[in-house]
């Protein structure tokens, strides 16, 4: 037998990600062993790593596989999942990513491989990009500064609660929100409130009196077009929360303000809502920008990144973060937001988007939509079927909510996925209702289709039929009082770059201006997506993990949930822990999401007055900011000249608030890098104290397989 052939690794995978996609080479890592005066990885590992701790069997997460593996066994997961038509709406919406930026940003390592940019002078490129978002949004919401995006709509619809709070005092503790938003918003916003003591007032604007509540309500929260497809004048409602002394967040869609008055014309303060329909694929619900935008007066409120302008002594622009991003981290414990990142290539998307079909490619594809919405509500009505109308008003943008008959709303549903369409089902104290949202995707031959799906057979007038003369119930232009008359979007950017060409052109030369991984190594700490391979990127633009709605029924979202199991197993085997949840969508709000399990830990063993956090003043900053969101105080411990924590005085701190403990927030290994040699007296400190521990998951690459949090304690 040939030597070659007695290898038992001979017959391995020549692809695998070890070969392929760690960087360091065996004469790089002797290099850095060498500087440090280490022989090995294993004996630097066990010089560094307490002895207590370690880990001294591989983790069980089943066979290695090679690349090409990987993607066939992601290929057949996908598989099972069932891509329809969706015409859900509910904020979520199938678009057309134009192949320039799919292929240029979203697919490109020169964009999806860099930091997001706390180094201004190595991210000039993207800032600019950034900076293109920030104007879209101030432009479309009719309102002067918008931040550079945040996590979701749900989440912007909370910041926004609490910014209005912080803008009118703090001293109310009422906010109101129209039942005819979006419900997953009403859910987190109602969430986010209870820690903080803020009582939250579901209802209609128009029965709302904000002269009962003038003593305590500082905002409100409104839907515009809402949920159900309504557009409302808000004008009023706006003037009355403003007597009271509250302020009015507006959730609104991007798309519809290229036709509709915006927010900031109707006396909106704050406006928040999704970029998503702006070229950014549905992928299940995320992640996607979302956009929040203020009046000048609220600009140091306004949590998250804002990019701004300066210019050097020849007058040459540059770009720089400004404001609330390193507010953060000097006021810590006074911070009001947890947010230090945003969803930086998707708001670059949604912006590209913008630049590249400007301001009149944007209104031509909104009267598009809104054209066959009218077309489709004639036709529905032709058919028998009106339009809900709590106000008896018609207008509407791109979504219809149509009453029907007692138990007849489950059969049309399960007719239209019959075929291959979802609609939404709408279920309160009116009855059943079947609500359908079209979007930039929908054809003449989806509307046909919807108008079958009711009428039960085969239909004989057209949509352009119904467009015509023949239309008398619902006008496809908007009345004065709800029509946009300013112009937007009217900066060179977005009226120049209308072609492939030059689209391409000034995406490279944006490009050539950022440090990513096309460049060099990036020597920053960092949980972002730097360290994807190509492998694990490819799968994200497949139509079978792209094109599904978060709302799709279960039974079209198999390899979804066969994917989540999975994930949740092998995080649960890397932390030790009993379970994983995946609903976090940033590290801050993994921080935010583990407090309040703390807390309703302590809530459940009768001992809710716990509410001490002790965190060291090492942390992060986020740190601070999530136990003030979850209604904690904070109590800082000291650390010493090595970045360790001071045990002394984390003990006095301790003994000091026995009674009040919670929780103490523990980076490990710390900021500086070290894996304190006494973690586990640590955690044995808290509990004897009864308090909880939360390990800050941003080192967390430096633990896997080596040790684990569940161990630690």
């Amino acid at each position: 037998m040939p030597d070659v052939l007695k290898s038992k690794t001979v017959l391995n995978p020549c692809d695998t990600f070890a070969d392929r996609h760690i960087g360091p080479s065996d004469g790089d890592v002797c290099e850095m062993l060498a500087a440090v005066d280490y022989g090995s990885l294993d004996e630097l590992v066990e010089a560094t790593i307490p002895t207590e701790i370690r880990l001294r069997e591989p983790l069980a997460l089943g066979r290695r596989l090679s690349e090409h593996e990987l993607l066939a066994e992601l290929k057949a997961i996908a598989s099972k999942n069932k891509v329809y038509r969706s015409l859900i709406g509910m904020g979520y919406y199938d678009c057309i990513t134009p192949p320039v930026i799919q292929r240029n940003i979203l697919e490109n390592p020169g964009w999806y491989t860099q930091y997001t940019p706390y180094q201004a002078e190595i991210a000039q490129g993207r800032l600019e990009a950034l900076l293109n978002f920030q104007t879209m949004v101030a432009d479309l919401t009719g309102l002067p500064m918008a931040n550079a995006s945040l996590l979701d709509e749900a989440t912007a619809a909370a910041e926004a609660m609490t910014m209005c709070r912080r803008a009118t005092g703090g001293d109310k503790a009422v906010f109101f929100i129209a039942a005819d938003c979006h419900p997953q918003t009403i859910t987190v916003v109602k969430g986010r409130a209870k820690p903080l003591g803020i009582e939250i007032v579901v209802g209609s604007p128009q029965d709302f009196d904000c002269s009962k509540y003038a003593s305590g309500l500082f905002g409100a929260l409104l839907q515009y077009p809402t949920t159900d497809g309504r557009i409302c004048d808000y004008d009023e409602f706006v003037e009355a929360v403003h007597a009271a002394g509250g302020l009015v967040v507006v959730a609104t869609d991007l798309l519809a303000l290229t036709l509709l008055r915006p927010p900031g014309e109707f006396g909106a303060d704050i406006a928040v809502g999704s970029s998503q329909r702006f070229g950014v694929p549905l992928g299940f619900g995320g992640p996607h920008a979302a956009f929040m935008a203020t009046r000048d007066e609220y600009k140091r409120q306004l949590p998250g990144r804002l990019v701004g302008v300066s210019k050097d002594s020849q007058g040459k622009p540059g770009y720089r973060l400004a404001i609330q991003t390193r507010e953060q981290h000097i006021r810590r414990e006074k911070a009001t937001s947890n947010i230090c990142t945003a969803q930086v290539l998707l708001a670059i998307m949604a912006g590209m988007y913008a630049v590249y079909h400007g301001p009149k490619g944007l209104r031509r594809i909104a009267e598009r939509v809104h054209a066959l919405t009218v077309a489709l509500a004639e036709g529905l009505a032709a058919i028998g079927y009106d339009l809900y109308r709590p106000d008896h008003d018609d207008r509407f943008f791109d979504t219809l909510r149509i009453p029907v008959a007692p138990g007849k709303a489950v059969s049309v549903l399960e007719a239209a996925r019959s075929d291959g369409i979802n609609l939404r089902l709408f279920e309160d104290d009116r009855g059943q209702s079947v609500g359908i949202s079209l979007d930039e995707t929908t054809t003449e031959a989806d509307v046909r289709a919807v108008w079958e799906i009711f009428a039960g057979e085969k239909v004989v007038f057209s949509v352009e039929e119904m467009l015509g003369e023949k239309s008398v119930r619902y006008d496809v232009e908007f009345p004065d009082m709800l029509a946009r008359k300013s112009p937007y979007l009217t900066h060179p950017v977005f009226n120049k770059y209308h072609s492939e060409t030059e689209m391409l052109r000034y995406l490279h030369r944006l490009q050539q201006r950022d440090l990513s991984l096309t460049t060099s190594m990036i020597p920053l700490g960092s949980c972002t997506m730097k360290l994807n391979a190509a492998a694990e990127m490819m799968p994200i633009t497949w139509p079978e993990f792209s094109g599904i709605h978060p709302f799709a029924p279960a039974d079209q979202t198999d390899g979804y949930a066969v994917l989540f199991e999975k994930l949740e197993n092998q995080l649960s085997e890397i932390t030790g822990f009993a379970a994983t949840s995946l609903q976090p969508n940033a590290g801050a709000q993994g921080e935010y999401a583990g407090l309040l399990v703390i807390r309703a830990y302590h809530a459940h063993r009768s001992e809710g007055h716990r509410d001490v956090c002790l965190i060291p003043v090492s942390a992060h900053g986020t740190n601070a900011a999530s136990a003030i969101m979850a209604g904690m105080r904070v109590v800082p411990v000291a650390v010493n000249e090595a970045g360790a924590i001071d045990l002394g005085d984390l003990q006095v701190k301790a003994e000091v608030h026995r009674e009040q403990l919670a929780a103490l927030m523990l980076t490990y290994p710390s900021t500086a890098g070290v894996f304190e040699e006494g973690v586990r007296g640590v955690c044995d400190l808290i509990h004897k104290h009864g308090g909880q521990v939360y390990m800050d998951g941003a080192n967390m690459n430096a633990q896997v397989g080596l040790c684990r949090p569940g161990d630690i304690g």
